[in-house]
């Protein structure tokens, strides 16, 4: 026993004698014996404070200093992830390249603004995906609009161009409505089109701003459907509602619904079949589980998005077309916009079928899928 030690326990005899209601200064016998042992306990006891609280001190100081580098690492991810708009143009570059290198071929081949000029700007157009129907249009506006401002340059034809393709886009309103708890999300469309990653990717975006978000796997029927969104509930870290293969879709929505109210979930994505060959069949079933949405959330918003690939280009068309006339739809997610030169295809969408563009998948990663705004997809479809 060092020195202090020594001290410490005289101390502690002396505060332990009083205590116990001895006089010091008696002579009367102590069992000194029993006294040490106590005296041994008591700075046990005193030294496993100690310690405890130095380590509580750096603890605390480890997490200030662990909150600090978090979000100093937060920052710097925030700093150098790319912007909307950046995304969407470099997702856009086929697109840009093959419609821009066409209109600019036009307007360098061409002087003087005539009707030849007029039907070569139509084929790019046409060239581009934009379609038959909304390519025709959008020459025939431009007409009319070069006719009345007395446009006599190639320059001022091609901004006039750009204003009216924006004007088509602005006329859909893309903005999503999850302004109720919970707010649902009905997601239809074909097999293959990249529906199950776009409900997952999704379901990260709206996690990315706090929301509980909720999965209902009511694609029952399609091999591996139940599993592939298991694996993105898992991967996102939200909730999944499942049954076995070839359950009802209903029920499943059903019991989304109900768990959704119970656990205060913000927004619940649901997963439904993508066969189209039947479209009968199909209405029946989305019928069925809107009216079990209507009854069991009757509130809350809804949103019926159509998951479209836009490497397809004018198949997507004949696609929403069809799905049109099977349930009310009030937007699309166009997927693969990074891998097609067809992204025309957003404008035939918006002037054929009236359909506003909600989400664009502009990327592979789980952050690439954007919401969409109109304005931003103009201007990127022309700016170098």
């Amino acid at each position: 026993m060092g020195l202090f030690d020594k001290f410490r326990k005289k101390d502690k005899l002396q505060e332990i004698k009083k205590d116990e209601g001895f006089n010091i200064t008696q002579t009367e016998e102590i069992d000194e014996a029993v006294l040490e042992e106590q005296v041994k306990e008591e700075m046990i006891v005193e030294e496993a404070e100690i310690v405890s609280e130095t380590i509580e001190e750096t603890t605390e100081t480890a997490d200030e200093f662990h909150e600090e580098e978090t979000l100093d690492k937060t920052e710097d991810t925030l700093k150098n992830t790319p912007s909307f708009f950046s995304k969407l143009k470099q997702g856009l570059t086929k697109t840009r390249n093959s419609l821009s290198e066409q209109i600019n071929n036009v307007f360098a081949t061409f002087v003087a603004v005539d009707e030849d000029l007029f039907e070569e700007l139509e084929e790019a157009l046409i060239m581009a995906d934009i379609g038959v129907e909304t390519s025709t249009y959008i020459i025939e506006e431009l007409r009319n609009r070069v006719k009345h401002k007395f446009i006599k340059e190639a320059q001022g034809v091609k901004e006039e161009l750009v204003l009216i393709i924006s004007e088509i886009m602005a006329k859909q309103d893309s903005t999503m409505n999850v302004s109720t708890v919970p707010s649902v999300i009905l997601v239809i469309g074909v097999n293959g089109v990249g529906k199950t990653t776009s409900i997952g990717k999704m379901a990260a975006h709206y996690k990315s701003e706090g929301k509980r978000v909720m999965l209902a796997a009511a694609d029952t029927f399609r091999a591996a459907a139940i599993d592939q969104l298991d694996v993105w509930a898992d991967r996102v870290g939200c909730e999944i509602i499942k049954h076995q293969e070839n359950s009802d879709p209903a029920a499943v929505v059903f019991d989304a619904c109900k768990a959704a109210k119970a656990r205060g979930a913000d927004i619940l994505i649901c997963d439904t079949a993508g066969r189209l060959h039947n479209k009968k069949n199909l209405m029946a079933e989305l019928e069925k589980i809107n009216r079990v949405i209507s009854r069991e959330l009757p509130e809350s918003a809804r949103e019926t998005l159509l998951v479209l690939d836009a490497t397809t280009g004018q198949n997507a068309v004949s696609q929403a077309k069809l799905f049109g006339e099977a349930a009310e739809i009030s937007g699309i997610v166009l997927t693969k916009l990074d891998g097609t030169a067809k992204g025309g295809i957003v404008i035939a969408l918006a002037k054929e079928q009236n359909l506003a563009v909600k989400f664009v998948g502009v990327g592979e990663k789980i952050d690439d899928l954007q919401e969409f705004v109109p304005m931003d997809f103009a201007k990127a479809l022309f700016e170098e």
